[in-house]
């Protein structure tokens, strides 16, 4: 996080974490297909190169052209024999479909094809978390928790499924659970932060809260990021956060009380930035 310059939004910071697996093929990706700008008009691959469905279906998701990605996604389910040995590949394509399905925020489809994923593995811990995210981009947080929970059962290990919890329980005031699964978070991966804002997200969240950056301040600076600490301190001020007795009695802030950013900054507190 140090190398952060800026501070998002919560909306972008939350959107961000939401769909850290949704968004991400990572390693299910072959590193050897071709990459291009998204929104680029679709050209048929070199006729030398030769790609599988599911290859091609991930070159149209990067592209954002998501019911080609969907149409390859399902040819490549089709084009396998159906084998107990599969069904962690079909579980695998399943999720992708619903991925799809996610980015066009068509919510209910994109839960009916990662009931199938989970159908057809029941450990498959990604898919269970990008369940949670529809329910929670539905305004129904209370909803996303057990999904989330369900993830970090069979992966506690992910830092994003706790930040996805987290997010659950801030929304419904549950900061003490949120702090928490926050904390967690960070504990097994500093730089969840500042790595996934560089993922370009596009789905905006209709939310800024000030509360939601002092907590941010109390978790860093309880897990010895003072700078990081004091920059959503800052950022807490910018939005109204202006409990000056609360800031200095809090004792996770106490932490970092001699850090010279912390005493800099409440010698000159921001002004609240007004809309």
């Amino acid at each position: 996080m140090k190398a952060a310059t800026s501070i998002w939004t919560v909306g972008a910071v939350m959107t961000a974490l939401l769909l850290l697996s949704v968004v991400g093929l990572g390693a299910q990706q072959n590193p050897a297909r071709p990459t291009e700008p998204p929104g680029i008009v679709h050209q048929e691959a070199e006729p030398h190169v030769s790609l599988s469905f599911e290859q091609r279906a991930d070159v149209f998701m990067a592209r954002k052209e998501y019911d080609h990605a969907i149409e390859y996604y399902s040819d490549a389910i089709k084009s396998y024999e159906n084998t107990q040995q599969n069904r962690p590949r079909f579980a695998r394509l399943w999720n992708k479909i619903g991925i799809s399905y996610q980015q066009k925020e068509d919510y209910g489809r994109a839960r009916k094809a990662y009931k199938k994923a989970i159908h057809l593995d029941g450990t498959f811990a990604r898919a269970w978390n990008n369940m949670g995210t529809t329910f929670y981009l539905e305004g129904r947080p209370k909803k996303s928790v057990k999904y989330y929970r369900r993830a970090i059962k069979i992966d506690p290990q992910a830092a994003s499924y706790h930040f996805n919890l987290g997010t659950a329980y801030f929304k419904r005031k549950k900061y003490k659970q949120a702090t928490l699964e926050y904390r967690k978070s960070i504990e097994l991966d500093p730089e969840i932060l500042i790595r996934n804002s560089r993922g370009g997200t596009a789905v905006e969240t209709r939310h800024v809260d000030a509360r939601f950056y002092f907590y941010m301040a109390k978790i860093f600076a309880s897990v010895g990021n003072p700078s990081e600490a004091v920059r959503y301190l800052q950022h807490a001020m910018e939005e109204g956060f202006d409990n000056r007795k609360r800031i200095l009695q809090d004792p996770d802030i106490q932490k970092i009380s001699k850090d010279p950013a912390f005493i800099a900054l409440m010698k000159n507190p921001p002004v609240a930035i007004k809309d």
